[in-house]
């Protein structure tokens, strides 16, 4: 999978802005973020709940991997290359989810 894709589906998400963070890019909803993206665009940082972490690192073992900051795990590492585009965006969209005020959220979500 390409990195365009993944931006045009991020930002197809309600009120979601592209932001540079530091030397990588953000997807931010509301200025909290839910994705970074290093510079060379080859993976992603994907910040979802412990919980969903925790799954997709079952399911996906050949794409997600633990992203450390310092010992503390803050979310996954998605390498782009060979992984499932549907459980990128779902992954995108927990992320959202979980930092998107409850009022952007659709009621089933």
């Amino acid at each position: 999978m390409k990195f365009a894709p993944v931006r045009t589906f991020a930002l197809s998400l309600p009120e979601v802005t592209e932001e540079p963070h530091h030397h990588f890019g953000s997807f931010r909803v509301r200025g909290k973020i839910f994705v970074t993206i290093p510079p060379e665009q080859e993976h992603i940082h994907v910040f979802v709940p412990e919980q969903q972490r925790e799954q997709a690192l079952a399911m996906y073992p050949s794409f997600a991997e633990k992203l450390l900051w310092g010992s503390k795990v803050v979310g996954l590492k998605v390498a782009l290359a060979g992984a499932d585009p549907r459980a990128i965006k779902a992954l995108v969209r927990a992320a959202w989810q979980h930092k998107a005020p409850k009022a952007l959220q659709p009621p089933n979500a």
